[in-house]
């Protein structure tokens, strides 16, 4: 274990992991209302207050199991020390930045993901990797959008079979109804999967420090710190990316809305207790894109879905990329 760090620079360093908390929050707020907004069931500025209230009472639904894996199951616990976590959230930070400026709704769980691999591997090179956890993660990748985008396309199935004696306004009335419940689900879903990331990045580092003793949890003040941080980046919304996942890969009625948020919610929440920290980008852009492939493959605009799947892939690359830079440039510096 490294040197013990002053109050000062863990108090920084835990400022700057509730930063990107926040930055989440607000790079994917379109993922909890793209859908909402772009059926004009709620308007923005009332989506975003809707979403960040479920954002922030997820962590009374789930367990701690992702904050776990990032914790512990991504680099080896033992050679975190202050400069791999900073170079992280430096890998992290910068690559959401520059998507969320170029309106990319990319994924920060990978961006985080990257910078830890990065920072970890600048460090001890490529034994610093916990290859289990690292290659559920990525199998996560392909996983996620594909469960939520079947699942969407069932729904959009049962549902359509289940409304064929109802007339178009009955059906709309409704699903703008059942809207609500299904943007809940789909936010608390956000909530308890993302926030969870940053509680295991300031876990370990207070792990790394001495402050847990000698085992690792996540102490109740840093639960409460993240989903807080991350529902204020949900308020100040995303509203470039908004435009991307809610008006231009697909148009939307309530009934596609309410089964993109349902199949979408219904993967995060596996994913949650099994502690698989996946993408909520991932999975709710493959849930719209199902839904408008279930009426028509024609009705999803393909270029504007494969420059999102170019970004997920160059993602993890790119923030380890940034964050082993950032760690050799601290060195440097030392």
């Amino acid at each position: 274990m490294d040197a013990v760090l002053g109050l000062p620079v863990l108090v920084g360093l835990i400022a700057v992991a509730l930063l990107f908390d926040f930055l989440n929050g607000l790079h994917d707020a379109a993922n909890s209302i793209a859908t909402i907004v772009s059926t004009r069931v709620l308007r923005p500025q009332f989506a975003v207050f809707w979403a960040a209230f479920f954002n922030f009472i997820a962590f009374m639904v789930f367990g701690l199991h992702v904050a776990q894996t990032i914790g512990t199951g991504i680099i080896d616990p033992t050679i975190v020390d202050a400069q791999v976590i900073f170079a992280a959230l430096v890998g992290a930070i910068v690559w959401n930045i520059v998507t969320w400026a170029l309106g990319i709704p990319s994924s920060s769980s990978h961006a985080l993901i990257g910078g830890l691999v990065g920072g970890g591997m600048a460090k001890a090179g490529i034994t610093a990797a916990v290859w289990s956890g690292l290659s559920k993660t990525v199998l996560a990748i392909v996983l996620s959008p594909l469960v939520g985008f079947l699942l969407a396309m069932m729904l959009v199935a049962v549902v359509s079979w289940a409304s064929v004696r109802s007339t178009p306004f009955a059906v709309d009335r409704a699903f703008r109804i059942l809207q609500f419940a299904s943007a809940s689900l789909y936010s608390l879903g956000h909530g308890g999967n993302d926030a969870q990331k940053t509680m295991g990045i300031i876990a370990v580092l207070l792990f790394s420090q001495g402050q847990l003793g000698g085992e690792f949890y996540v102490p109740f003040w840093v639960v409460l710190s993240c989903q807080a941080a991350m529902a204020m980046g949900t308020l100040m919304g995303g509203w470039r990316i908004v435009r991307t996942m809610g008006l231009r890969i697909t148009k939307l009625t309530p009934m596609q809305g309410f089964c993109a948020e349902t199949g979408g919610a219904a993967t995060l929440f596996m994913a949650t207790f099994l502690g698989v920290p996946v993408s909520t980008t991932h999975t709710i852009t493959g849930a719209i894109v199902g839904v408008g492939a279930a009426r028509r493959v024609s009705a999803v605009r393909w270029n504007v879905a494969s420059s999102i799947v170019y970004a997920w892939v160059i993602t993890i690359p790119a923030s380890a990329l940034v964050a082993a830079l950032s760690y050799w440039a601290v060195q440097l510096v030392r």
